[in-house]
């Protein structure tokens, strides 16, 4: 990544930052029991990213992929626990794998930058 590149990206990351600060979505409420699980996901996938980046395996193409399939795959699995009635156990369930994962990389990323 060029230099020029990293500084627009975290121009980008600021102004959508601010920019969701100062609009304040308010998301359906049929949405509510998805989204604690999509962000979950979605921190899965970019520490994931981050560790790939730092083991110089990072690909756009699968972290792409790869983030949108865990917010996809983990808001069926919870679509399926509220279909079966078991909706706060399915949830849960994806909570505690998709944080032993978070966890798991978040290690790796940790034993990355201390070889640095």
């Amino acid at each position: 990544m060029t230099r020029e590149g990293a500084i627009t990206g975290l121009l980008a990351l600021v102004v959508g930052v601010v920019a969701g600060l100062l609009v304040a979505p308010k998301p359906p409420t049929w949405l509510d029991p998805y989204l604690p699980v999509a962000v979950v996901a979605a921190v899965d996938a970019a520490v994931g990213g981050l560790r790939a980046a730092l083991e110089r395996v990072f690909s756009d193409r699968v972290f792409v992929v790869s983030f949108l399939s865990n917010v996809l795959l983990a808001a069926a699995l919870v679509a399926l626990g509220d279909a079966l009635g078991v909706g706060g156990a399915m949830s849960t369930a994806v909570v505690v794998v998709l944080g032993i994962r978070i966890f798991t990389n978040a290690s790796a990323v940790r034993r990355s930058l201390l070889k640095l």
